[in-house]
């Protein structure tokens, strides 16, 4: 039987992202080797379309670049996601880096200017504080 790994959908292909893109990553879609693979999208959990304006982590908020405050929805999101990762039994993550839920150890700076400065996304944050080691796909080599 093979671990459970939460995975970014995006990462997958899913066309999740706020534009309605996605980011196929040929070393994340590798992982399907080594574990059993459970795709999910914070902020689809959370409630939001797809596409959707982008947003940014400002502080305890998530604002769009229009101004509206979503941090609801990504909360929600977060919990849920959380929630599957107990259901399921996952004790790691990969997750699509800088997003204002995914990202970790840095993110967007709310300002919309492509800055990255420290910090986590709602759903990496909540899924480090419950214990589940979040990883970014460019940190494949550290699971």
């Amino acid at each position: 039987m093979r671990p459970k790994l939460l995975v970014s959908a995006c990462l997958l292909g899913t066309y999740c992202r706020y534009d309605g893109s996605a980011r196929v990553n040929s070393a994340v879609l590798a992982l399907a080797e080594q574990y059993e693979i459970v795709p999910l999208c914070p902020e689809q959990l959370g409630g939001l379309a797809t596409p959707r304006d982008p947003a940014e982590r400002l502080g305890r908020r998530i604002v769009t670049n229009k101004g509206l405050d979503v941090t609801a929805e990504y909360c929600r999101g977060a919990e849920e996601t959380l929630r599957l990762a107990q259901l399921l039994g996952c004790s790691a993550a990969v997750l699509k880096e800088h997003s204002p839920s995914c990202g970790h150890d840095e993110i967007y700076d709310g300002t919309f200017s492509h800055r990255v400065v420290p910090g986590d996304g709602v759903a990496a944050e909540l899924l480090r504080m419950n214990g589940i080691r979040v990883l970014g796909e460019s940190e494949l080599d550290l699971l």
